[in-house]
């Protein structure tokens, strides 16, 4: 077995990893394998990266040959045993169900039960179409972030290299194989800043409206509009810019800052009452009356309400909404699947509303460029 230590000496964590977890109980792991399935294929590598000294280092256990795999495994299992967190990137669906699988293969014990998984890929995921990425891969993040690496080989070439190295070992086959490796423990660290992205999807109460105000433009055709436009504080500096845009809303983020721009209509739309059976509807003056008040109205000039025709119209300022949570809602007809709440004075007011509003908007931006 052969065991290499690196100490990243010039590497800068970018985020703050610890608001999660104390950095010095956290593991990152990442496993070197000749396929997919455990018991065709060989496990000949284990790195791990870990924070000590405030300083980030990597340790990675190496099989000779093929006869080895227990024997690293073992290490890990002891280097391990000294952490809490466990940290990988797509793990739960690679590293983590190949490892457990070789262990009952070779008849080795286990110990990820006392573990916490905390997979990278699986919270970065749901940022992949608001970041228009075409995949949510490690080196794809990589290079959304302006990280370039040493490593030349894909993981599929270094299977030949390490075939190669057991038959015939060479200082070029045996530095290829710890480099690719290595790269990939960097990588997951330095891809940590990313998570600024999922802090705005994930925890949305991070993301907090900060300054509000309503703007007029001319739209193309030369009508005056309205918009209401939300500077929002994010948990976490962006470390690139990103926009997006969905039904006539937008998003942009900078840094550690965000604007939101979302149209505001004024003009009549309809309140619907849920219990309509208790009232009457007037077509002459198309309103619903309840049956307490429309008993004084001629039975000519009324009839029993239904639910697309109990309503109340109203002409104010409206902003739109896409999960109902600001009531009253009102919506343009009965079949519309768009909802509105009223932009009243009282909501004008109100910081913590407009939070909300927020990542009620980005939620739908997210969505909807999925």
């Amino acid at each position: 077995m052969r065991i290499q230590r690196e100490t990243l000496s010039d590497f800068e964590m970018r985020y703050p990893l610890e608001k999660w977890l104390p950095l010095e109980s956290a593991l990152f792991l990442d496993i070197e394998t000749t396929g997919f399935a455990a018991r065709t294929s060989y496990l000949y590598m284990i790195g791990c990266a870990y924070y000590q000294g405030s300083l980030w280092h990597t340790i990675q256990w190496m099989a000779e040959n093929y006869e080895q795999e227990a024997e690293i495994l073992t290490a890990f299992f002891e280097f391990a045993g000294m952490y809490r967190y466990l940290v990988h990137f797509n793990g739960n669906n690679f590293d983590l169900p190949f490892l457990i699988q070789k262990c009952e293969q070779l008849e080795i014990p286990h110990y990820f039960d006392s573990l916490e998984g905390i997979d990278l890929y699986k919270r970065i995921a749901p940022c992949k179409s608001l970041l228009k990425l075409p995949n949510c891969k490690q080196k794809t993040l990589e290079q959304f972030l302006g990280i370039d690496r040493r490593d030349v080989f894909s993981g599929g070439e270094l299977i030949g290299i390490y075939h190669d190295y057991v038959k015939k070992p060479s200082e070029f086959s045996e530095k290829s194989l710890f480099l690719h490796n290595v790269d990939d423990l960097k990588g997951m660290l330095e891809i940590l800043p990313m998570l600024a992205y999922s802090d705005i999807l994930l925890t949305p109460e991070s993301v907090r409206a900060k300054k509000v105000q309503a703007n007029s433009y001319r739209d193309i055709h030369g009508n005056t509009r309205r918009e209401l436009v939300i500077t929002v504080a994010l948990p976490e500096p962006l470390p690139q810019p990103v926009y997006a845009s969905a039904e006539g809303c937008s998003f942009r983020g900078d840094a550690a800052e965000g604007i939101l721009r979302v149209p505001i209509f004024d003009g009549e739309l309809k309140y619907f009452y849920s219990n309509y059976k208790d009232y009457y509807y007037l077509p002459s003056e198309d309103i619903a009356l309840h049956r307490s008040v429309a008993g004084f109205v001629d039975s000519q000039h009324r009839v029993r309400a239904s639910a697309a025709n109990c309503y109340t119209r109203k002409q104010s300022a409206y902003l739109p909404q896409w999960d109902g949570s600001f009531v009253p809602y009102y919506k343009p007809d009965y079949q519309s699947k768009k909802l509105y709440f009223e932009l009243t004075d009282d909501m004008k007011r109100d910081r913590g509303a407009f939070t909300a509003y927020a990542n009620q908007i980005l939620q739908m931006l997210a969505a909807s460029c999925g």
